[in-house]
């Protein structure tokens, strides 16, 4: 594997961060704003911020291949040893409404697994970055994952949920990668999805989680795979080690072939 800088990986994606920040206002809406597919907008920073990031990680690292969120349909890195993946911006929703839970997503994966991935969320002035079999942190402070043992109150990122739950909402940012740091930061217990998502919405948040303690897999409890051909995945649990066993019981039950809502 080629020695790779990191510390210049950190630099572009908060390069990257600070190129959305210039056309993001707090609680303002976004200009130029379009669906690419029904239900799933996009706007002028995401193809800036994919443009920058990509010519920038290909210049460090020649050999990887790519795929991210608005280029997915080029699959060229699928196979290789090396690749980037990208989400230049995770949460677009809550960007373009200027809201503040959005955020850059960089992952190196190896093979299958991300061993190397990076939040960086300018509107909440915070950089998650972690390396696999090192370190997980978020602002330079080490991250040690919830580790909850009751299923029952346990925290969960949403804007509200059913009483006859039993569980506690906490804050929901739209990205589903910052709501993974959650987990990591002990700020929130479980997140899960039974849709099918995208490799780019989880892979950073994917290593950061897991180097802090918590269990990341697919809404079955299988082994997330990246860098697959078509860039998907069977939804993400992510949640303490000791409600691993529970959540993939309760959460699995929802899922069927096709994927099901959350």
């Amino acid at each position: 594997m080629a020695d790779i800088d990191f510390d210049r990986v950190i630099a572009i994606a908060k390069e990257g961060g600070a190129l959305a920040m210039r056309d993001w206002r707090l609680g303002q809406r976004a200009a130029n704003i379009w669906e690419k597919t029904p239900g799933h907008i996009v706007c002028d920073a995401d193809l800036a911020v994919d443009k920058f990031l990509r010519l920038e990680l290909e210049k460090l690292l020649p050999e990887a291949g790519w795929l991210s969120e608005e280029t997915h349909i080029d699959h060229s890195g699928a196979g290789d040893e090396l690749t980037w993946v990208v989400d230049p911006i995770d949460g677009t929703k809550d960007y373009v409404a200027g809201k503040t839970g959005w955020c850059v997503s960089v992952a190196l994966v190896l093979n299958e697994s991300p061993i190397f991935g990076i939040l960086v969320a300018p509107a909440m002035d915070e950089a998650w970055i972690a390396k696999a079999g090192s370190h997980s942190e978020v602002n330079g402070r080490a991250l040690v994952a919830s580790s909850r043992q009751q299923y029952a109150g346990c925290r969960i990122p949403a804007e509200e949920l059913p009483p006859e739950l039993d569980l506690v909402a906490v804050t929901k940012p739209n990205s589903i990668a910052l709501r993974m740091a959650m987990v990591a930061d002990n700020r929130a217990d479980v997140v899960a999805s039974t849709r099918w998502g995208h490799e780019w919405d989880i892979a950073a948040a994917h290593v950061i989680a897991t180097e802090a303690g918590a269990s990341v897999t697919n809404a079955l409890g299988e082994t997330l795979v990246y860098n697959g051909t078509h860039g998907k995945a069977l939804g993400v649990l992510c949640c303490s080690q000791n409600l691993y066993d529970v959540a993939v019981q309760r959460i699995g039950k929802y899922v069927t072939e096709n994927g099901a809502s959350h």
